[in-house]
């Protein structure tokens, strides 16, 4: 039971971090926001929390059965990326993607779960900071950029 708790609680962990993530593009007005990025995040760290289950459960099995973590994380990041493309719009006229940004803060999302997963807290927290600086930070810097472009 205290075991299962502590594995509860890195879903509620990744639920929290990936949460931070998906509020930023709600409050950017993005298409992928909260709830999107939160089961995201959290499926992740689930999956890699069942593949550690299924090791220590058919253990005992020995050499006979083999299981391979990455295969676990490969297929997070594939059916993520599938996900992440949904939010990818090419206007017609313009010539122009639009949800590049939201797709990629999708994607990163399972990477942070992925890091919860494996326990590593630090790496999780650090690295949704540096999604939000790349995401606010640099949005403002760009929006700036852009404002002055079009007043020359």
């Amino acid at each position: 039971m205290v075991a299962e708790l502590a594995l509860l609680l890195r879903l509620v962990i990744s639920l929290a971090l990936a949460g931070v993530l998906g509020w930023e593009r709600e409050q950017a007005g993005k298409s992928a926001g909260i709830r999107t990025h939160m089961l995201v995040g959290m499926g992740a760290t689930f999956f890699v929390i069942l593949g550690e289950l299924f090791i220590a459960r058919f253990q005992e099995y020995g050499e006979s059965l083999r299981f391979d973590p990455v295969r676990i994380v490969s297929a997070v990041v594939t059916g993520v990326s599938f996900l992440g493309a949904g939010t990818i719009f090419i206007s017609r006229g313009r010539a122009r993607a639009r949800g590049l940004t939201t797709a990629a803060s999708v994607w990163v999302t399972a990477a942070v779960g992925i890091a919860v997963g494996l326990e590593r807290y630090v790496l999780a927290v650090g690295s949704t900071m540096l999604v939000l600086i790349v995401l606010r930070v640099l949005n403002q810097i760009d929006g700036e950029a852009k404002e002055e472009q079009e007043a020359d």
